[in-house]
């Protein structure tokens, strides 16, 4: 898509909600002193559920009143964490349709493993509540396209996952491209090196509390192995995908934002699984080339072996200017001159982003302030990392046309912007 209809889009959605806020219970139209508590629900409480669960009860002014998982100890456990932190228990459910029900709802985070994103965004929409919504957008570009487009028609606020778009970090190298201290961009390197954990993979019983089939949902289902289950998923094809598409999504998008780019033109990428063969699904070693109207973008990963010899720039994103090179992660970027031996600048600049992400979400919802990273634009981060691993899947170049979202002249790559679900499940994209 491109960039005037992302920007209209975006536009659409803000003014849909600023509308929608003038009738919405704790919005601007609200005068009490002391708002009334926004009250949420959760689907998926695992590690990362639970992490945006304590987020919005540290951002204050909301409770915890439904929660929904497919594993039954997950689910107690969670409610039990919850009660303990906000004096209340929160309902419980395994189908997130029930959830989706809870009277006095208003809005829910998804925090399920990919292919569990798309399905219960749309319900929540259509049931009139706002959604957070972990990164990434979608398992594929058609499910990441319907949901950009239903939250556009919606008038709710929706926000996405990408937390490193409020690191102080990145916001400020941002501000010292903007201001062209460093030159024009040349290059853009970004980096997540690490040495992945990997669980048993013999082919063996689910735990009992665990809804094997429906915890699968619209994927394909794959004997279970715990090296597949909760957490590990994330190396998994069929549901996380690999390591670009999990984390390293993190770093395209902040590179995107930094830059302020829209999609990429071409995606190409290679690399294979050498070190953990027969262990994941997903390359351990991976290269992709993105050629965007700025610069070029470069992602490399290795998971194993990787982060010992320069731990300093495991994980991180290199601007290449005329004038300087940029090297920015989580808590710090250092500003490197030209020339040989020239000193260093390190600006140390720590930031609690995943809590600002959660606070600006429940704010626009209390108030209409569009978040910063709706649907329509966390889609162009998700896309962009799926056409690589297309790009990998098919071992070709991919020219992308953002304009009609589609893949120029290889009917091989484009069958793999879209999934078909797994009976019973439909997928949004009737196309």
């Amino acid at each position: 898509m491109n960039e005037t209809i992302n920007r209209r889009m975006f536009l659409g959605q803000a003014a849909a909600a600023a509308l929608a806020f003038g009738a919405f219970p704790g919005g601007a139209a609200e005068k009490d002193a002391t708002p009334r508590k926004l009250k949420l629900g959760l689907i998926g409480c695992g590690w990362y559920g639970m992490v945006d669960v304590k987020a919005a009860l540290k951002a204050g002014g909301v409770e915890l009143i439904a929660l929904c998982d497919v594993d039954s100890e997950h689910l107690a456990q969670s409610a039990a964490e919850v009660e303990k932190l906000q004096g209340t228990r929160p309902l419980t459910f395994k189908l997130y349709p029930e959830l989706l029900a809870t009277p006095g709802l208003e809005a829910v985070i998804i925090a399920t493993p990919p292919q569990w994103h798309a399905l219960p965004f749309l319900a929540a929409l259509e049931k009139g509540l706002h959604v957070y919504c972990e990164k990434p957008l979608a398992y594929d570009v058609r499910e990441g396209r319907a949901m950009a487009e239903a939250a556009a028609r919606s008038g709710r606020v929706a926000q996405i996952g990408f937390q490193r778009r409020q690191n102080k970090a990145f916001q400020e190298v941002r501000q010292r491209l903007r201001d062209g201290v460093a030159g024009r961009v040349i290059g853009v390197e970004a980096q997540i090196h690490y040495a992945a954990s990997i669980k048993d993979t013999q082919p063996q019983d689910p735990p009992a509390s665990l809804d094997w089939d429906l915890w699968c949902g619209p994927a394909p289902k794959l004997p279970y192995c715990p090296q597949i289950g909760h957490l590990n998923w994330r190396l998994e094809k069929t549901t996380g995908h690999g390591h670009l598409v999990d984390w390293g999504i993190h770093l395209i998008d902040a590179t995107r934002m930094i830059l302020e780019e829209g999609a990429p033109r071409t995606v190409q990428a290679a690399g294979g699984i050498y070190h953990l063969k027969d262990k994941i699904t997903t390359p351990d070693v991976l290269t992709a080339h993105f050629e965007f109207d700025r610069c070029p973008v470069t992602w490399r990963h290795r998971i194993y072996g990787a982060e010992e010899y320069t731990p300093e720039v495991a994980n991180g994103i290199f601007f290449y200017c005329e004038k300087e090179t940029l090297f920015v992660t989580d808590d710090r970027w250092v500003v490197i001159p030209r020339g040989k031996n020239k000193e260093r600048i390190a600006h140390e600049s720590k930031s609690d982003a995943g809590g600002a992400h959660m606070a600006e979400f429940l704010a626009a919802v209390r108030s209409g302030k569009p978040p910063s990273c709706p649907p329509a634009e966390a889609h162009l981060s998700t896309t962009a990392v799926k056409l690589a691993m297309i790009s990998y899947d098919t071992g070709a170049k991919i020219a992308w046309d953002a304009a009609t979202e589609t893949i120029v002249g290889n009917r091989t790559a484009s069958r793999l912007l879209k999934r078909e679900y797994r009976a019973p499940w439909r997928h949004p994209d009737r196309g």
